[in-house]
């Protein structure tokens, strides 16, 4: 079930062209959005500081790219690239990563230590994995959605893909935090310089 709604949340994002650029056209992209979360208020860019972006390579850092990276689309303002992360973000919040409490049959089933035992354990394995697997759930959908929308993938260095970004696992950041660092990455997709290749998917 969990992953059937996965794959409608997708099959949404790729079912209608969301070219937040396109749809603003003429009008003030900072408050429109084709998707289902709403119209977005982008802010004033001028507010918001642009990232460190360049470093020196030491070899090692680019194993991590299928986990740090920032989006960057040529001839894209600030506005709309804020409208994609924006709906992007909507539909890579709040996943669930599937890994529930199961019990195992063992010799202490049934019994009040057994039960405690049983639930010490669920939240241990929801503690261990299921943080993990929402936090790659969100980058999944996360590149899915802003590659469909025609933004290039760049790596970057864990210490400064830190500075502009947040990792949502068992527990999220507050809205506040959340609105700051998706207008920072807002300003590196339109106009930050990226470093090496486009990455692709």
């Amino acid at each position: 079930m969990r992953r059937a709604t996965l794959a409608v949340m997708l099959a949404s994002v790729v079912a209608a062209p969301v070219s937040a650029q396109q749809a603003a056209s003429g009008t003030n992209a900072s408050a429109l959005s084709a998707s289902p979360f709403g119209p977005v208020e982008a802010g004033d860019p001028a507010t918001v500081k642009m990232p460190q972006l360049t470093f020196t390579s030491d070899g090692t850092e680019a194993g991590d790219f299928d986990k740090y990276y920032a989006f960057h689309r040529a001839d894209t303002d600030y506005a709309t690239a804020y409208v994609d992360i924006a709906e992007c973000d909507g539909y890579a919040r709040g996943l669930q990563s599937g890994i529930g409490y199961m019990q195992t049959p063992y010799p202490y089933a049934g019994t009040m230590a057994g039960a405690l035992g049983g639930a010490i354990g669920g939240m241990m394995a929801a503690a261990i994995f299921g943080s993990g697997e929402k936090r790659r759930l969100r980058r999944v959908n996360m590149r899915t959605c802003m590659n469909f929308k025609g933004y290039d993938r760049y790596g970057l260095p864990k210490g400064l893909w830190e500075e502009f970004n947040f990792e949502e696992g068992l527990s999220g950041v507050t809205e506040a935090r959340r609105r700051g660092y998706l207008q920072v990455q807002a300003l590196v997709a339109s106009s930050g310089t990226l470093q090496g290749k486009a990455l692709g998917l």
